[in-house]
């Protein structure tokens, strides 16, 4: 069964395959459109709609119609109540991505059951893992989370690194990748070379997206509409008037793409008034959100300069958003980049079901040659000899009816990629006597990871210690414990008396491709160990996943 990459967006999401040729298809359902808006009306206690139906709803049911969930992920303390019921950011992204299963099984006669599931490149290890939560709510395994940018890369490099390419013989190339989504805002500077897409650095904020251009302009049409009649309620003082309001908008600006003005009737509480909406006003309303694109921009360059690259050889604009001509017209202007589209809609989706594709390829190869005794367990499939690696290729090209060129490529193509945060523990400064945060792991440091430092307790016999990992919050990191997020607590307890102030303890950071941190605290001398995993605010306790199940196997879908 292959492995299907889904864009888990903002407003829209998506899923593909590879097809027999080895090349990304997206999935039609049933509404025949390539992506479903990622919008949940909850119908009734037991019932939900998923997709264009919850969206159209969301005009006449506001209060049981959830969308931009994706801005939640992680967050631990928020739910959706609908019914009487509470929903986690997990939980009804998993009714999307079953919508999207469906979709897949409806265009393919096959059910999903493992995909690579995608995500902004700024999503900390919190909003990851609740990410990886959702999948398993949907009943997938999740075989990866790769990052919007790399999934988009892969689609644009798929062409330049499949043995034909001149890239492939030697050739590179550097992209900057600009991806604006409905949510979610990413700069991503990644190399193309020698069969290898390396990220070099990444900038973002998951909490910026083309939303909040629709929220500027339902503002200035509100304040259109009353000014032009005084008596009557304020559309965005009404649920439903500030959700047709909201639509409104984003059709307005999907318009103003293409022409220069268009006029959007605003009807609430008995009044009517249409708005003339021009493309300058709207790149007025607007400038402050794409100069904050831009800055993070400037900086993701920056990062990359300092890395050693110091110009782009092409731009790539991602995300439903970037088709704004001001996106364009700002990188031209402020940066001089000449950017140009890149399948903005579907290629995080392509790019994922490559990756996926990979990933299954490149986990039968390994079966193979551990079969056959030619890699042991636990040993990278980089280890294995030429020889062997080439006869495994062969072997799995045969028995599953694939081009032995497909399995070499999967094989061969390497990502590399960085972490988009900082990571670090609170520790007492020795000096001061302060708390401070103690960074172990930086932004853009290369993945995988695994550092280590050492501490010293604070007194003699003492009996337990605290670990508190932390995640950087803001662009730059900061010393004091409230700039940073708490990402897990942990103690060390019952360490026996008899060792001396100073007693070493050390730390172990962990995080592999997928951007999930592993900790492991040590008290040295004593031989104590502490091991943190999945205890992040972001995954629910044993009897919340198991109601949260429950709950989810009595919702049925209605089409």
């Amino acid at each position: 069964m292959a492995v299907h990459g889904i864009d888990l967006g903002t407003t829209n999401s998506a899923i593909a395959h590879t097809g027999l040729d080895g090349r990304p298809q997206v999935l039609t359902g049933l509404a025949g459109s390539p992506t479903t808006p990622s919008v949940v009306l909850f119908a009734g206690p037991d019932e939900h709609v998923v997709g264009e139906g919850a969206r159209r709803e969301a005009r006449l049911d506001p209060e049981h119609v959830c969308a931009l969930v994706k801005r939640r992920m992680g967050d631990a303390e928020w739910r959706f109540v609908a019914h009487g019921k509470g929903w986690s950011a997990p939980a009804v992204s998993s009714l999307i991505l079953k919508s999207l299963v469906s979709d897949a099984a409806f265009a393919t006669g096959e059910t999903p059951t493992s995909a690579v599931i995608t995500v902004p490149a700024y999503f900390g290890d919190e909003e990851r893992r609740a990410t990886v939560l959702a999948g398993t709510y949907a009943g997938l395994d999740v075989v990866d989370v790769l990052s919007e940018p790399i999934a988009a890369a892969l689609a644009y490099g798929f062409g330049r690194l499949d043995g034909s390419a001149d890239l492939a013989k030697g050739r590179h190339e550097t992209v900057l990748v600009y991806d604006l989504g409905g949510g979610t805002f990413d700069a991503t500077v990644i190399e193309l070379a020698d069969r290898r897409i390396a990220v070099l650095a990444v900038e973002g904020d998951h909490q910026l997206g083309g939303a909040d251009w629709d929220e500027r302009i339902a503002l200035h049409l509100s304040r259109r509409f009353c000014t032009e009649n005084p008596d009557a309620e304020d559309p965005l003082d009404d649920s439903a008037g500030s959700q047709a309001l909201v639509l409104a908008a984003e059709r307005a600006k999907h318009q103003l793409t293409d022409a220069d003005s268009t006029d959007v009737l605003v009807a609430h509480d008995g009044a009517r008034s249409t708005v003339r909406l021009t493309r300058a006003e709207l790149d007025e309303m607007t400038a402050p959100l794409l100069r904050r694109t831009i800055d993070l921009t400037r900086s993701c360059l920056a990062e990359a300069a300092r890395r050693g690259v110091a110009r782009v050889d092409r731009v790539l604009l991602v995300g439903g958003s970037s088709r704004m001509p001001a996106v364009a017209a700002g990188l031209r202007d402020e940066l001089g980049l000449e950017p140009q589209l890149h399948d903005p809609d579907l290629a995080v989706a392509r790019g994922a079901a490559l990756y996926g594709e990979k990933k299954e390829l490149e986990r039968m190869v390994a079966a193979d040659l551990r079969t056959r005794g030619r890699l042991r367990d636990g040993v990278p499939l980089d280890d294995a000899a030429a020889p062997d690696l080439d006869d495994a290729c062969r072997r799995v090209a045969d028995a599953y009816g694939v081009p032995l060129a497909q399995v070499r490529r999967a094989v061969e193509i390497k990502v590399d990629t960085v972490v988009s945060r900082g990571f670090g523990v609170l520790a007492v400064n020795g000096f001061s006597g302060r708390l401070e945060t103690s960074w172990l792991v930086h932004r853009n440091d290369r993945l995988p990871i695994r550092t280590s430092r050492s501490y010293g307790t604070m007194r003699a016999d003492q009996d337990l210690i605290q670990v508190t990992v932390v995640e950087q919050q803001g662009q730059a990191e900061s010393s004091r414990p409230e700039d940073v997020k708490i990402l897990i607590m942990g103690e060390i307890s019952g360490i026996p008396p008899g060792y001396d102030e100073g007693s070493e303890v050390q730390v172990t950071f962990e995080m592999g491709f997928d951007g999930v941190l592993h900790v492991t605290a040590f008290h040295v001398d004593a031989g104590i160990p502490l091991l943190l995993t999945a205890t992040t605010g972001a995954t629910l306790s044993q009897a919340e996943v198991a109601r949260e199940r429950d709950q989810l196997g009595k919702t049925r879908r209605r089409d």
